[in-house]
């Protein structure tokens, strides 16, 4: 028997204090799941969209894109899954499935703008609601497995936060011999250094000080440098091949692509609310790239899903319940997470 309505955490208007509250869930179709969700990470991204700092959002919202969970119920049609299996759902649930990215497999590209897993309007015209949730109904092809040896409970990130990291590493040929550095350990820059290193990479942080250095080198960093330190900029100046900027307060984007070698490349993850300025000289001298990416397709996501499991990784976690959801929306924006919060769902 399909579930209409569930139990979630909303953000009533933009700005507002989370509060429970109760949201309706489609019926299962021919090609749905219906997911028990275990699990919900704190994205920072939910904390911008709940409060309005990307533009006019839905309301109310339910945020929540890093959802692990349990196969409850498939439709008739559905092939992929079945009752049991462990499942992930990431930033969106569909897609328009015919332009040129959704057929290459890079629906997170959709020309048409695919469907977000909340802050969005489905194919039905009605909102999506995401992740602080019991339960969610979604289309089998926008679905994730979650390998056996990954816990669920530190899947959970891995299908925003480590996709995030693994699809511009993967698009830049991070791996042996490659300089990389990840700017900001948080949420974002934690699984950009693990999966960096198991690619074979030689990986450096950059944080603003070095009170995670001691972090950062059991992560797999096998260098750590503090930006707020001017000979920083002066030591590595056309060291990296490969910088990928996690943080989503804007940077000194000229002294960064100081630290870039030349046909190397600053790709930014992190997405400030303010518009940035740049001096192009610090992009010509070098014939250097300052690019953007954003999480990954369905295809890309599973096989990041599938390398974590290999190499034995999962998000470092704080699990909370969800009345300190407010609470962690506050920790997260001071960086008091190490390193990523987690909804057990089952509290709501």
């Amino acid at each position: 028997m399909s579930i209409t309505t569930v139990a979630a955490y909303a953000a009533p208007s933009a700005k507002a204090p989370l509060e429970r509250t109760t949201v309706p869930r489609r019926p299962v179709g021919a090609h749905d799941v219906l997911i028990d969700i275990k699990y919900a990470g704190i994205c920072h991204s939910d904390i911008h969209q709940a409060r309005d700092g990307w533009g006019e959002g839905i309301f109310p919202m339910v945020p929540g894109h890093e959802i692990a969970g349990i196969v409850s119920e498939v439709g008739d049609g559905v092939t992929k899954f079945k009752v049991g299996d462990r499942v992930g759902v990431g930033c969106f649930v569909d897609s328009c499935r015919e332009c040129e990215y959704c057929k290459q497999g890079l629906e997170q590209y959709c020309t048409q703008g695919n469907v977000g897993t909340y802050n969005s309007v489905g194919k039905d015209g009605e909102p999506t609601y995401g992740g602080y949730s019991t339960h969610i109904v979604v289309d089998e092809n926008y679905t994730l497995n979650i390998p056996e040896g990954i816990a669920l409970d530190e899947a959970a990130p891995l299908l925003c936060a480590g996709i995030t990291l693994y699809s511009p590493l993967a698009h830049w040929n991070a791996g042996p011999g490659k300089k990389v550095a990840i700017v900001g350990l948080g949420g974002l820059g934690h699984m950009g250094v693990k999966i960096a290193h198991a690619l074979g990479a030689e990986v450096t942080v950059l944080s603003q000080s070095l009170r995670k250095q001691e972090d950062g080198k059991k992560l797999g960093a096998d260098h750590f440098y503090a930006t707020s330190d001017p000979k920083t900029f002066e030591e590595l100046a056309g060291t990296f091949d490969l910088i990928i900027s996690t943080v989503s307060a804007p940077l000194d984007f000229s002294a960064y692509l100081s630290l870039v070698k030349t046909d190397g490349a600053l790709v930014n993850v992190g997405a400030p609310e303010e518009p940035i300025s740049l001096n192009l000289f610090s992009l010509i001298g070098g014939r250097k790239t300052l690019a953007g990416s954003m999480i990954g397709g369905i295809a890309e996501t599973q096989a990041m899903l599938d390398f974590c499991a290999l190499h034995g990784l999962g998000a470092e976690i704080e699990v909370i319940g969800a009345d300190k959801i407010n609470e962690a929306y506050e920790r997260v924006i001071k960086s008091d997470v190490r390193y990523r919060f987690v909804i057990d769902t089952a509290t709501i």
